[in-house]
């Protein structure tokens, strides 16, 4: 990874530059880049994403960065571009696991981070620095960034001139090109024609709307319709829209004063975005304009606008509670008109219709929809991403920002505008882009993925985590209780209990199969998972105990009734001497034999395919935990274990160590 290095001839290998993007690509959300050359690591944005539906309990999604712990003293520092969720939401939890020395960033996305920071703890760990449009920072001895004005349905956005020893890099961020900006800040096209004049290195792109035709329309083109609406209203105006959408609610705050309402906000993040926004001068408006939420139902409702979080669906949200009929201050009236002012993210989809679909149901009228022309994107349609094309004149190309095709339709795009298929790369998260004054080619890649939080945003859901909520949610859970012996024995009779499981089997053939797993254990795995040690009492490896059981019954569960429920097993261990249970009387034969010395890698596979050893007659019934009250102690004189068949040690056997998790 030095910038130069010597060739298998001995001759010194081309310097080059390394750009890994460890989030963004073939996905929305979670914008992360690295650029690298020599020691020195820039970072580019680290945003996070929305869990889909089958991230049970997950709050947010982060990139793996597993890559910048491994190399974080050669970060030098951090470049924000705006600040949309998507590009600042993960930095917060990133300084927890590494610092980052120093932070550039446009005033509004570094003021609503220090605020992310402060409640993570974690201002300590960096040090932030504001900009303005055409302010040159350094980075590190190899990066020079220039911060270049665009558009974007953000206020306050860069695209970014990165000048490295290979070339020029332009990195577009989100944008698109409005001419009739809401806050009168103009894209600095003069900037971008000028580096290409100069020579323009590789050209990343945004690609989020590659797909769509024409040129996006401008933020200002909803502010007609969203007037018809709100002026048109019988009671009570609602609108939901992105927080971060500043101009769109310095719009919808003009519209408030025109048609003489007073505007009540819920949502945190929409509180927050708007404090921040009017202390920085971003967003105007009369202190009088607003009334709190629990006083503006005072008011009448021809006089009244809530202006709230939740145009994703988002459970927690403001209008999702609404619509449940959750929120303590707002009941939906048939009256009410609700406005959609945005449109689905990717992945959103069922769960804003399923908001709109409640809102309805309560008698409201819902307005939402591309048709009704009160949303606009803040990302450019083909013929922005061309004229980016045409200004920057590119060598080299790679799209970025978007899912998999739309990153193959901006790449015919690029095509259409000149650049050779040759000059550009299509890339995915970890992949590396390695840059010379004259090639571009993947190196090796990184360790690119996901990482799940909680709502905490502090735990991590792994894979294991999340398989077994998906499990949960799919067959349910059963939990049974085993009492056995340090002698190997089982003390009393297992006790089940079933939460989600839907089976035709009753509750004491479920007992019986689970007693007769424990029972195969016990005979013919415990030499293994126990060892005398020379004290009183041997060591055993309870969890090992714990986790046969486990595995026995869900093999049995998926043959004998096609469910695959989450199973867990406590084991309760008893003093040695502790009298045996018999058994159920009425137990079928188990045929099983006890299985000779192999690899425990084929265990599972010979369980199901060896036939079952006879068990002796056992007696009293065992019953499900849920039904039957605890075993009375058998008063008869201890029963002896069933004599064990010696195996011998398998040869590579780990010894676990003794577990207290009983």
């Amino acid at each position: 990874m030095t910038s130069q290095t010597p060739g298998r001839n001995g001759a010194a290998k081309q310097p080059h530059l390394r750009v890994i993007p460890l989030g963004g690509l073939h996905e929305i959300g979670k914008n992360t880049c690295v650029f690298e050359y020599g020691d020195d690591i820039m970072l580019v944005d680290a945003g996070l994403a929305f869990p889909s539906d089958g991230m049970h309990g997950v709050n947010v999604v982060m990139p793996d960065t597993s890559y910048l712990k491994e190399n974080q003293k050669r970060i030098r520092g951090m470049i924000v571009t705006h600040g949309h969720e998507d590009h600042i939401g993960g930095i917060s939890h990133h300084l927890k696991n590494f610092n980052i020395p120093v932070i550039y960033g446009p005033r509004l996305a570094m003021s609503m981070l220090q605020g992310k920071m402060e409640e993570a703890g974690v201002t300590d760990r960096t040090t932030i620095q504001t900009v303005g449009p055409r302010d040159v920072v350094k980075v590190g001895q190899h990066f020079s960034v220039e911060f270049i004005r665009n558009t974007h349905s953000m206020a306050d956005s860069f695209s970014l001139a990165i000048t490295t020893p290979v070339g020029t890099i332009i990195f577009t961020g989100d944008f698109k090109f409005d001419h009739t900006p809401v806050d009168g800040e103009y894209f600095d096209m003069a900037r971008l024609a000028h580096h290409g004049e100069q020579g323009v290195l590789c050209l990343f792109s945004d690609s989020t709307n590659a797909e769509v035709p024409g040129f996006c329309p401008p933020e200002r083109s909803v502010f007609p319709a969203l007037d018809r609406h709100i002026a048109q209203a019988e009671g009570r105006v609602i609108i939901t829209t992105f927080a971060s959408s500043i101009h769109r609610v310095a719009m919808i705050l003009e519209l408030a004063m025109k048609n003489g309402r007073k505007v009540g906000l819920l949502g945190r993040s929409m509180l927050n975005v708007i404090a921040k926004a009017r202390e920085l001068g971003y967003m105007r408006a009369p202190d009088d304009l607003f009334v709190p939420i629990k006083q503006i139902r005072d008011l009448p409702d021809r006089e009244t606008l809530l202006l709230m979080t939740g145009s994703q669906g988002e459970p927690l949200a403001a209008l999702s509670r609404i619509s449940r009929g959750e929120h303590p201050q707002v009941q939906v009236k048939s009256s009410d008109t609700i406005i959609f002012s945005a449109s689905p993210i990717p992945g959103n989809t069922i769960s804003v219709v399923n908001t709109i679909d409640r809102l309805m149901m309560l008698g409201a009228k819902v307005v939402y929809g591309k048709g009704e022309g009160i949303h606009v994107s803040g990302h450019g349609f083909q013929e922005d991403q061309k004229l980016m094309l045409a200004l920057t004149r590119p060598k080299f190309f790679v799209p970025v920002h978007g899912e998999h095709r739309m990153l193959v339709c901006h790449s015919k795009t690029a095509q259409s505008m000149g650049v050779p298929a040759d000059n550009m790369l299509i890339i995915d998260n970890g992949d590396v882009v390695e840059l010379t004054a004259d090639s571009i080619k993947k190196g090796e890649p990184v360790k690119a993925g996901i990482e799940l939080l909680d709502a905490s945003r502090n735990g991590i859901v792994d894979a294991r985590v999340l398989k077994e909520r998906q499990q949960l949610a799919d067959d349910g859970v059963i939990t049974m209780l085993a009492v056995i012996s340090t002698d190997g024995v089982m003390a009393a009779p297992p006790r089940v209990n079933l939460r989600g499981v839907v089976t035709a089997a009753d509750p004491r053939k479920l007992s019986l199969w689970t007693e007769r797993e424990i029972t195969w254990v016990l005979e013919n795995r415990w030499q293994q998972l126990s060892r005398n040690t020379g004290g009183k009492a041997p060591e055993v490896d309870w969890m090992g105990v714990q986790r046969e059981i486990e595995v026995g019954l869900q093999r049995r569960l998926r043959r004998e009734l096609q469910v695959e429920p989450l199973i867990i097993c406590l084991v309760q261990p008893a003093p040695g001497g502790t009298p045996a249970y018999k058994g159920r009387a009425d137990a079928e034969p188990d045929t099983r034999p006890a299985p000779r010395g192999r690899r425990d890698g084929n265990r599972d596979r010979d369980r199901d395919r060896t036939p079952r050893r006879e068990l002796a007659p056992v007696g009293a019934a065992a019953s499900v935990a849920s039904a039957a009250p605890a075993p009375e102690p058998v008063k008869a004189a201890p029963v002896a274990a069933a004599p064990k068949v010696e195996e011998p040690e398998i040869a590579g056997r780990t010894r676990r160590r003794r577990s207290a998790a009983s």
